[in-house]
């Protein structure tokens, strides 16, 4: 058991930097784009940006999950091969649909600019992003399968260096605003997508396979549903934002909400990347269960102490990558984005019982329907509450998504979760996040803080909440650390 979650933990480690170069773009160079973009055009790359995440999800059409299935399972294993040819060869021609779509919407509509305030170009650009990200996630997916995690992390953080470089150059000395960050993210995506491809060759037989092609589809397909319905969930709010109280309204949600992003990037999306290869590895071993309902205790446990340390630094967060007074409210919506982001981390462990035994249709069920409310909470509360009502209806939906795909997933394959456990990590992790609220911005608070952070782990002692051997490694935190570094590096314990 110890030595599964170990080997979870390392690829997590290791995903979590890869996970940086899709991700860091946002995040590190906020205070490049509030210092060189209006505030106005901050709220329109906010919305173009999830736009083109949106449009690669969709594109993928499910294929990076089953390029994972086909590659591990054991019944398509010996044609991996030809199935890494078939669903490239399928996915370029999907893109080059999109590409015709785009030129056919830049050549029809002449007053595009002035009807939707984008240019053309942005467009254009757009989706030539959309192409090569789209073969980026499956070639990447590729890797996953394989479980070359370290491979993963090198290719991620040279795009991303490739990308900011171009970037910076791009806004601070050509000044080309919008076009300037669009043009340098495609020649990244371009670059590492050409790279991939003749890394790859070798692994593709050439051989188009319909058979492989179908079940493949069938598989990825409803995944879409929920992958839109997941990204409906988290940037819908966006584009009611923008409608209903204009772009400078969606700069400073939009900035709250990629703060709370960090946890995504460097503990939820890492985490999921690594489960899927691993899950598929145990499922139908012995204690498979028990292996999923501690992971499921342990990630929920990091997320909700990754999110009290974010909250509690919010306001200091906001002011190191906005400088501008306009921006700082944003600290307002992180606490409660990262709860939301909390139970979407839980919700992928709570699928498995829909993802192992292939129930995947159920997944666009229920994605789909906490999307739908989410859109109309928001275009009920946000004209009256403004940006804070965005984030609470966020977490109002993801709390029944969590809740549905629990229920839904049990029926599938029951996981005996540690409920009780969990529901005393989101007590504690909203008490300890609160403060924010209410305490100034001064230094001596910042004490304060870490203390409240440091303690997070030891206030769920009375509780009960850690099992013996859990115990062993609070009491002596140099174990911990000891077991953390070589679960990393992948070297065993000296017991």
């Amino acid at each position: 058991m110890i030595e599964r979650l170990k080997s979870t933990l390392r690829d997590t480690f290791v995903y979590s930097l890869s996970n940086m170069a899709p991700k860091i773009i946002g995040v590190v160079l906020l205070p490049i784009y509030t210092a060189y973009l209006t505030q106005q055009d901050f709220g329109k790359w906010d919305l173009l940006d999830i736009t083109t995440n949106i449009l690669a999800e969709i594109f993928l059409l499910g294929q990076a999950a089953s390029i994972i299935f086909l590659n591990n399972s054991s019944e398509y294993k010996t044609r991996k091969k030809d199935a890494l040819f078939t669903v490239t060869l399928f996915l370029v021609f999907v893109c080059a649909l999109l590409i015709l779509a785009g030129e056919l919407l830049i050549n029809t509509y002449n007053d595009l600019e002035a009807a939707f305030l984008i240019k053309p170009v942005y467009i254009r650009l757009i989706v030539w992003i959309v192409f090569f990200r789209t073969l980026n996630n499956l070639f990447l997916s590729k890797f996953r399968a394989e479980e070359k995690a370290f491979f993963f992390t090198a290719v991620s953080v040279t795009k991303l260096i490739l990308i900011a470089a171009g970037i910076i150059y791009a806004l601070t000395a050509l000044n080309k605003g919008l076009e300037g960050i669009f043009t340098a993210t495609l020649i990244g995506e371009a670059a590492t997508a050409l790279f991939l491809l003749i890394k790859l060759l070798n692994q593709m037989s050439y051989r188009f396979d319909s058979e492989l092609l179908r079940v493949s589809f069938k598989f990825g397909f409803p995944l879409v549903f929920g992958t839109i319905g997941i990204m409906l969930l988290n940037l819908s709010d966006r584009y009611i934002i923008t409608y209903l109280l204009g772009p400078e309204s969606n700069a400073i949600y939009g900035l709250g909400y990629r703060i709370a992003g960090v946890l995504n990037m460097f503990l939820i999306m890492p985490f999921s990347l690594s489960l899927m290869p691993i899950a598929y590895k145990y499922y139908g071993e012995q204690d498979d269960k028990r292996f999923f309902s501690k992971l499921m205790t342990y990630s929920s446990f990091m997320f909700l102490w990754g999110s009290v340390a974010i909250s509690l630094f919010s306001r200091e967060v906001v002011g190191l990558f906005a400088e501008k007074p306009e921006y700082y409210s944003a600290y307002m919506v992180v606490p409660v984005i990262l709860i939301s982001y909390s139970l979407s981390g839980m919700r992928i462990t709570a699928s498995l019982g829909m993802m192992l035994t292939k129930n995947t249709k159920h997944i666009a069920t229920i994605t789909l329907s906490s999307a739908l409310l989410n859109i109309a909470l928001n275009f009920i509360f946000i004209p009256i509450y403004g940006i804070m009502a965005a984030a609470f209806n966020t977490l109002i939906a993801f709390i029944i998504f969590y809740l549905a795909t629990l229920i839904v997933s049990g029926k599938h394959f029951k996981i005996p979760f540690e409920h009780k456990k969990i529901l005393l990590l989101f007590f504690f992790g909203i008490i300890f996040s609160a403060p924010v609220y209410i305490l100034p911005r001064d230094t001596i608070y910042l004490f304060l803080k870490i203390i409240l952070i440091a303690v997070f782990p030891f206030v769920l002692l009375p509780f009960g909440f850690y099992e013996e051997r859990e115990l062993e490694y609070i009491k002596d935190p140099r174990k911990l650390l000891t077991t953390l570094l070589n679960s990393i590096t992948g070297t065993k314990n000296k017991e």
